[in-house]
């Protein structure tokens, strides 16, 4: 049995006393492969030295975060897009847009948005949507912009089934479930086995969002296996399958055997 986390910032500084127990905590719980969404230029580094120490288990993604978004968005994915490697680089993201912590930046952020969505689309990789108090604004650019060569995942969604239904009518996409659907407030697990789960994959999003009985605390990879079966208890299915499908599922969205 082996599980996929699709989202995980394993290069936080959260990290940096015990970095190498907590990967090891991941694999001894059956994770088997690790993505990880870039933030902006300061997180590429440690990001390209996970993956350089294992590869078969670390795969980096190449993208300007919309909370890492500046009045010089233009110049800063200049930055963004130099720094991309095809050999090493597995999807755009992570990208989007972000109305919580502050909306004076909306315009840039949308500028943002798209013009790494067609990057994506003319390097034929998938893209990690972000969206945080902004499903309005993120269905107004994928609506303008979607076709047949853009996939991806919406990063941890914690959306209603009605902003889930037209996610998965864009084609493409797939539905990242992480901690919240443990939340006893999180909504999502009243919904969730109304949803195809092929079209589900895992992630953790650590170091935040832990799960439950972990939450307000760091969250990080080993803790894949509760989020698994929350959702098998969601479609009242073994653990063992949930773990199969949603693999397969984001294999799929990485364009992997």
């Amino acid at each position: 049995m082996m599980f996929i986390d699709t989202h995980a910032h394993l290069y936080a500084s959260e990290f940096q006393n015990d970095r190498s127990a907590m990967i090891q905590r991941a694999k001894d719980a059956g994770v088997g492969k690790i993505f990880l969404p870039n933030i902006d230029l300061e997180s590429i580094p440690i990001m390209l030295q996970l993956h350089t120490d294992d590869p078969d288990f670390f795969y980096p993604m190449m993208g300007l975060h919309p909370c890492s978004v500046q009045q010089d968005v233009e110049q800063q994915l200049t930055q963004i897009f130099a720094a991309f490697d095809p050999k090493v680089h597995c999807a755009i993201g992570e990208i989007g847009i972000d109305l919580y912590w502050d909306k004076s930046l909306l315009a840039q952020q949308i500028q943002a948005f798209e013009m790494q969505i067609e990057w994506a689309k003319k390097l034929e990789l998938p893209i990690i949507i972000h969206a945080r108090e902004s499903f309005d604004e993120i269905f107004d650019v994928m609506d303008r912009l979607n076709d047949e060569r853009l996939t991806g995942i919406f990063h941890c969604f914690t959306g209603t089934k009605t902003q889930a239904e037209r996610i998965l009518n864009y084609g493409g996409f797939k539905l990242g479930i992480g901690g919240v659907v443990t939340f006893k407030n999180g909504g999502i697990h009243e919904f969730l086995h109304e949803l195809p789960l092929d079209q589900l994959v895992l992630e953790t999003d650590a170091p935040y969002l832990a799960p439950a009985p972990h939450r307000g605390k760091r969250n990080e990879s080993s803790y894949i296996p509760i989020i698994a079966e929350r959702v098998a208890a969601c479609f009242q299915l073994p653990v063992n399958q949930v773990a199969e499908i949603t693999t397969n599922a984001a294999l799929a969205v990485f364009k992997m055997k």
